[in-house]
């Protein structure tokens, strides 16, 4: 057996809020509408991982999702400026990454990184 997909599943009672965090400002193309489900998502070729944690490092929560980006500075000022609270960094970490975290409208805490 070989694991195709892993697609995370949020409940919400309005899927509107999800455009300007996941379409607007990360530009992931909306791939499905059923009316009471959409998936966001992106043809670019990612790995798939999962990962397991006690901690979120730098001594902070452990976020619900990571989501790497190419400009972790750029996404930073995108989601400041649409009103999104940033709650940590954005910093530099000691194991090459540059992040910082921020609530989506669903109250999922995310952490947007790219690599040093």
């Amino acid at each position: 057996m070989k694991v195709k997909r892993i697609v995370s599943d949020v409940f919400t009672p309005d899927l509107n809020a999800a455009d300007v965090f996941y379409r607007d400002i990360l530009n992931l193309d909306l791939l499905m509408d059923h009316g009471w489900i959409r998936t966001y998502g992106s043809s670019e070729l990612m790995t798939v991982q999962l990962s397991f944690a006690s901690e979120g490092g730098s001594g902070t929560a452990v976020p619900d999702l990571s989501i790497e980006v190419d400009d972790v500075n750029e996404a930073w000022e995108k989601f400041t400026n649409a009103g999104f609270g940033i709650e940590y960094g954005p910093v530099d970490e000691p194991w090459g990454v540059r992040r910082f975290y921020v609530r989506d409208p669903f109250g999922k805490l995310i952490n947007i990184l790219s690599h040093l």
